[in-house]
């Protein structure tokens, strides 16, 4: 469960295995685990900055703030559920604009998760027709599969020699850049005029006034390249995560028809035809919070975990690790441990129900991470999740244009993150 690995000649890493492990580490001494690791493929775009990758006094300023930042922008307040219930509807009036004909659902999902993120920061959504919009997104997903290349995991262990030669790394930064140049623009656009007018959406944008604020303190750490930092990776992050682990989801229901049908009948029997789904509908859909969650914990959407630091030098089950160490929580090995979950291979949604088919929590269901370093966004992704699923399934039926039993589960691209494969999709209305 704890062992090290020399990832190149320079980079020596201890790595946890297994629900145990990571709980004791993560959980158990929190503090000492709580530094920021080193990911070489975007190490050189943040140079610590923002707070994905600061460390120290940077980074309790900045999580404390975006914390506050998110929850003020009614992240489990009505507001914020409003948003994503209204970009729900125009994710579902593009999918009718299908007309029943098969088609891609990766980018219109980027979409909708990149406009949640854009409405909340920047008080603004964009029509998924907006070409740089849509340019915009590619280069999210885009940085993504570059980062869980074959080519990214060698740079993780070669940055050193690689960043001086021409490759791959190039056309990640090409991406990076795309993501940042736009974050740019509506920050200025927004230092320019708070008040701006545009196509804003109520409640939203009120992240990056926060920041202006917080910039007149002498002492704070939200310097221009701190924010700049933060909404980029707020971008990035909040784009791929969530809309990956629905296209996942609706892929599931593909290969299971069986499984779709019991959840559209709780949808059904549950909220009628007419209701849109809210937050507090959870409780009463079971089985459709159940293979929400076995979505997620069968992706494994973070497999290695994102790699953390050790604050102090600290003894771990019996092993003196020096300050610094860097340490890889293999989350995929505690979503899929054996121990926890009998076949963990297998997608089976009942693993989270109890006898009465209530919804039961599973300890090691930890897809966000934990300790102090857990997914900031976990509230808002969770959310995004429910709501942005259950409008699809209450307003289609899902049908796939070749045989389910000819559907792959398995990641198309294996690295930092899982990808799952393309599919197409099909859209019935009911």
């Amino acid at each position: 469960p704890v062992f090290t690995v020399y990832l190149g000649p320079w980079r020596r890493v201890v790595v946890l295995v297994g629900h145990e492990a990571v709980q004791e580490a993560l959980g158990g001494q929190a503090e000492e685990f709580s530094g920021r690791g080193m990911l070489a493929t975007l190490d050189g775009t943040f140079e610590g900055h923002g707070v994905f990758f600061s460390n120290g006094e940077r980074w309790r300023q900045l999580k404390r703030f975006t914390t506050l930042a998110l929850r003020d922008l009614g992240m489990g307040k009505r507001e914020g559920e409003e948003l994503i219930q209204a970009e729900a509807r125009c994710l579902v009036e593009a999918f009718q604009g299908t007309e029943g004909q098969p088609f891609d659902p990766s980018l219109l999902l980027a979409q909708a998760t990149s406009n949640i993120i854009c409405s909340l920061t920047f008080g603004l959504r964009f029509p998924y027709e907006d070409e740089e919009f849509q340019t915009v997104v590619r280069a999210a997903g885009g940085a993504v599969l570059g980062i869980s290349s074959p080519w990214g995991q060698a740079y993780e262990m070669f940055s050193q020699l690689l960043q001086h030669l021409p490759g791959p790394h190039t056309q990640l930064l090409g991406h990076l850049s795309i993501l940042a140049t736009f974050a740019i623009q509506q920050v200025q656009r927004h230092k320019g005029s708070p008040d701006t007018s545009g196509p804003a959406c109520d409640g939203g944008g009120a992240l990056l006034p926060g920041f202006f604020q917080e910039e007149q303190d002498p002492n704070t750490e939200w310097t221009d390249k701190n924010l700049l930092m933060t909404v980029i990776y707020l971008l990035f992050a909040g784009t791929v995560t969530v809309s990956t682990t629905v296209r996942y989801a609706l892929l599931l229901l593909l290969k299971y028809p069986q499984v779709q049908e019991r959840v559209r009948e709780e949808l059904t029997r549950e909220l009628g035809a007419g209701r849109a789904p809210g937050l507090g509908d959870r409780a009463r859909l079971p089985y459709t919070d159940a293979v929400l969650h076995e979505a997620q914990r069968l992706l494994a959407l973070v497999p290695m975990g994102i790699p953390h630091a050790l604050t102090r030098t600290t003894c771990f089950r019996g092993y003196t690790l020096p300050q610094g160490t860097e340490v890889f929580p293999l989350l995929g090995s505690v979503l899929h441990d054996p121990e926890v979950f009998e076949k963990p291979e297998e997608f089976n949604p009942e693993r989270f129900l109890d006898a009465d088919g209530r919804f039961q929590k599973q300890e090691a269901f930890l897809p966000f991470s934990l300790g102090k370093r857990v997914c900031l966004g976990e509230g808002l992704a969770r959310a995004e999740l429910f709501l942005l699923f259950t409008a699809i399934l209450q307003a289609f039926s899902l049908e796939s244009p070749c045989p389910p039993g000819t559907l792959s589960l398995q990641p198309a691209v294996s690295g930092l993150f899982n990808i799952p494969p393309a599919f197409q999709l099909q859209v019935r209305p009911h």
